[in-house]
């Protein structure tokens, strides 16, 4: 008579099978986790990268102004006077106090042409050299300008007082409909007045 012999096989039983399944998700959840984060950062490092521009460019616009109207050196409230706010911009600003309570979204250079379709000179560029035009949507540049007080160049002077030194702060906020305004940048400098002689 024969008999049939028994061959022993080693496999996975269904225990096993669940834990090794759980460990490569577990681990892929932490990889995926890892992807997202550096994403993330990316992002932000770009976000603030490009922010950083965007606020040192309005900066060097503003530094390249008058200080004051030669004919009001102590003009109070700061701001564009009726012939600057008569442009669709900033072409007619002749003064650092011109650009107190600018805004603009999304951010526009001196001619008022959105930021990345713009061609330097007023125009925009040929569509094919045009950044994206939602990639600017939720951003604003937004310029601050008041009067310091001369013995402590940090503080600012109450309302209605007026010195020899002006800061202008320009500042550039991303607006996310989920998360709310963020500030992304951030440039503040003194300008002080030199009386003619």
């Amino acid at each position: 008579m024969l008999t049939a012999r028994r061959t022993r096989r080693r496999a996975f039983t269904l225990v096993e099978a669940v834990v090794a399944t759980s460990i490569t998700a577990v681990a892929g959840s932490a990889l995926l986790l890892g992807i997202n984060s550096s994403l993330k950062t990316t992002n932000d490092v770009l976000y603030q990268s490009v922010s950083a521009g965007l606020a040192q460019r309005l900066m060097d616009e503003i530094a390249g102004k008058l200080y004051c109207d030669p004919t009001a050196p102590y003009q109070y409230p700061l701001g564009p006077n009726a012939y600057e706010s008569g442009s669709v911009c900033r072409e007619r600003y002749y003064e650092t106090g011109a650009y107190n309570g600018f805004t603009a979204q999304p951010p526009k250079d001196y001619w008022g042409v959105v930021i990345g379709t713009e061609d330097g000179q007023g125009g925009t560029r040929d569509p094919r050299f045009q950044i994206s035009s939602t990639l600017f949507a939720n951003w604003q540049q937004s310029v601050t300008v008041y009067y310091l007080n001369p013995a402590n160049l940090s503080q600012a002077l109450p309302a209605g007082q007026t010195s020899d030194y002006r800061a202008a702060e320009v500042k550039i906020y991303f607006k996310d409909p989920n998360q709310g305004t963020r500030l992304l940048a951030t440039q503040r400098r003194v300008f002080p007045y030199v009386p003619p002689q």
